[in-house]
């Protein structure tokens, strides 16, 4: 039998600031365990360039050092100290010799799908949009998956690359909010194939998360087949959605 004080306002109003806390610290706990983690990465990489860059040492080991470290790492403190981690770490520094660049907003696990892509304009690209947007590994994958990168990339010069690289999609003017071409990789839809409109209309409301999130920023879902007056005449839009960021209403 459940108490009388857990519907009293006072105490449910405590029972909901103490979970607020309570999840607050787990962020900021796991925030501070990425910190850390990534910090502790990159001096293992700084360690072992600078050993490479020894001269007599490196003749001496050669390609065998990573080999040797891993084993010996393994011995000492158990997993996470294979081959491809530790030649892993070493490329974390290589591609950040400055710490500060790594300032804890990814987790590792960001930075090994980021390492993943030899491409440095590329790269460079999705770490900036994975900070700006807060993606989670996760949306990370699906985002390379997507070829977002090519997409945007593509029709622009060289320059606009770069700077596409060095600072992630910025949002100037309304069309920088949509993804033109739209990839529904998601709907798993065989090719060649095509699909009525209906049946499309279909798949995209059986998949509305990953849908958004190809639409761009900002978007949320209104309805399907929505009632709209126009000059005392009704219409029925397909699917409609409303963007957030500007407020406007698109229709699709």
């Amino acid at each position: 039998m459940s108490h009388e004080i857990t519907a009293e306002p006072a105490y449910n109003a405590l029972l909901g600031r103490i979970s607020e806390v309570y999840v607050a610290g787990q962020v900021r706990a796991t925030q501070a365990i990425n910190v850390h983690l990534t910090e502790t990465y990159w001096q293992i990489g700084h360690d072992i360039v600078e050993f490479e860059q020894g001269g007599k040492a490196r003749a001496e080991y050669g390609k065998n050092l990573i080999k040797n470290l891993s084993r010996d790492l393994r011995l000492r403190h158990g997993k996470g100290f294979s081959r491809s981690n530790v030649m892993m770490m070493r490329a974390f520094y290589l591609a950040h010799p400055k710490v500060q660049t790594s300032s804890g907003q990814l987790s590792w696990s960001h930075y090994v799908e980021l390492l993943a892509i030899d491409d440095l304009l590329e790269r460079g690209f999705y770490e900036k949009q994975a900070i700006a947007e807060k993606w989670s590994v996760k949306e990370l994958q699906r985002q390379k998956r997507s070829s977002l990168f090519l997409r945007l990339a593509a029709g622009k010069d060289k320059d606009a690359i770069l700077q596409l690289s060095q600072q992630g999609q910025l949002v100037a003017q309304p069309s920088d909010l949509l993804r033109d071409p739209f990839v529904f990789e998601f709907l798993k839809i065989p090719e060649p194939h095509s699909v009525s409109e209906t049946d499309l209309e279909t798949r995209l409301c059986d998949h509305l998360q990953p849908f958004l999130l190809e639409l761009g920023k900002g978007f949320t879902f209104v309805g399907r087949q929505y009632r709209v007056p126009i000059n005392n005449t009704p219409f029925r839009v397909d699917l409609v959605f409303y963007r957030i960021r500007p407020a406007n209403c698109i229709y699709r």
